[in-house]
């Protein structure tokens, strides 16, 4: 993980359920678990609150 990512507190893994392991590294756009080394990538809808 970078210096800019910091813990998610609260949150839970949900491949290993372990609780506040979870980091957002909002950098490489990157969820990571630290116990099991799961992660998710986080993907935006640029379009998302746009009216026609």
């Amino acid at each position: 993980m970078t210096g800019l990512a910091h813990c998610l507190d609260g949150l839970r893994c949900s491949t290993c359920l372990t609780l506040n392991v979870l980091w957002l590294d909002p950098v490489r756009a990157l969820v990571e678990c630290t116990e099991c080394g799961q992660s998710a990538l986080i993907i935006t809808d640029p379009d998302e609150g746009r009216t026609a």
